[in-house]
């Protein structure tokens, strides 16, 4: 179970988090990429907005929306940078304020001192030139939209962070959620954290079917195998947890690695209880 962030203000701050909540984890890096293909429309947010209007073979319904929510987007930075703010507190905003701060950057507009960016003196924001980035998707007929737009690809290589979260203790897990909250969308870290709560089920029925013996492997695993997938009764519904094999024996290396079990020649002991 996993949390992932190309970020590197997010995995920094993650990883204070974590260290002072006590959650177990190992974080991994690798080499990754973020891409985007698509077009590109250039000029003012005047000009932007314009092109948008006598664009043809693109859905400009969609453009409209998607150059309102660049400028909304723009608007919420510059009332940051207007007084100035920190660049890290900044990119916590969302991965596209990085986007953002590098237009500002091309167009001169902004000024770094000690960590704070702000936007400069008398800069006249109606002036700068953007560019207004749409995806492909929304191009049904390509001849039409190139006459205004031009093909646009980005290949962003970057690294990415792997956190690999090791507790099997619910409490602990309940912590993960109210830290993760902070850097995840609610789509992303449900299924994570429901992942975690759902091992750390598996976890728990395995160390009470151990009691205080010694148990072959191979039985413990059929066992449980023969009785997946198991239904947990809540106050509002039904957790359903399932499992392969291969899970089973994955869920008992954790508990081995943690110390929570000790398996030697073949069998399997209790060492200590979740809490």
């Amino acid at each position: 179970m996993r949390l992932v962030t190309k970020n590197e203000v997010v995995k920094k701050a993650l990883l204070e988090d974590l260290r002072k909540e006590g959650i177990r984890f190992e974080l991994r890096e690798r080499l990754s990429h973020d891409t985007f293909v698509g077009y590109v429309l250039e000029g003012s947010l005047e000009e932007i907005r314009g092109q948008i209007e006598v664009i043809e073979g693109a859905d400009r319904e969609a453009l409209k929306e998607g150059f309102t929510a660049f400028k909304e987007s723009l608007n919420h930075i510059l009332e940051h940078l207007k007084v100035g703010e920190r660049f890290e507190a900044l990119l916590q905003e969302g991965p596209w304020v990085a986007e953002i701060l590098d237009q500002l950057m091309k167009n001169q507009a902004v000024e770094f001192s000690e960590g704070i960016v702000k936007l400069k003196e008398g800069v006249d924001v109606g002036e700068l030139r953007f560019q207004f980035k749409f995806p492909f998707n929304l191009v049904h007929n390509p001849e039409g939209t190139e006459k205004i737009a031009k093909q646009f690809v980005l290949a962003d290589i970057v690294i990415e962070y792997e956190f690999e979260i090791l507790e099997l203790e619910i409490g602990k897990i309940n912590a993960l959620g109210r830290v993760a909250a902070k850097y995840f969308p609610d789509d992303y870290l449900l299924g994570t954290y429901f992942g975690l709560v759902g091992r750390s089920i598996l976890a728990s029925e395995i160390l009470k079917a151990l009691r205080n013996e010694k148990v072959p492997e191979e039985d413990l695993k059929r066992a449980f195998l023969s009785a997946a997938p198991m239904e947990i009764p809540t106050e509002k519904g039904t957790l359903v947890v399932n499992y392969t094999g291969k899970a089973f024996e994955e869920v008992l290396r954790i508990l081995k690695k943690l110390g929570y079990v000790e398996v030697k020649g073949g069998k399997v002991r209790k060492l200590k209880e979740l809490t």
